[in-house]
C-alpha cells in the first residue's frame, strides 16, 4: 500500500507514507472502524493530498 502511495505522492518523503498509513490505521482502530486495507489507503491518501495541497508554491528565482 505505501508502495502504490509512493508511486502516486513523488513529492512527499516515504517515511511521511508510511508514517500516514500506520497512522490511518491506528486511528480507525481507535475509533472502532474496520481497518481493512481499502479503507486505509483511501484515507491515507486523502491525508497526503491534503499535505501536497496544503504547501506553499515553490519560489520563483530572481
Amino acid at each position: 500500500m505505501s508502495l502504490r502511495l509512493a508511486e502516486e505522492f513523488l513529492t512527499v518523503p516515504v517515511d511521511t507514507i508510511d508514517r500516514c498509513v500506520a497512522d490511518v490505521c491506528a486511528c480507525a482502530t481507535h475509533l472502532g472502524i474496520d481497518a481493512t486495507p481499502d479503507v486505509v489507503e483511501r484515507i491515507a491518501r486523502e491525508h497526503l493530498l491534503a499535505i501536497v495541497n496544503s504547501a506553499p508554491p515553490p519560489r520563483n528565482p530572481r
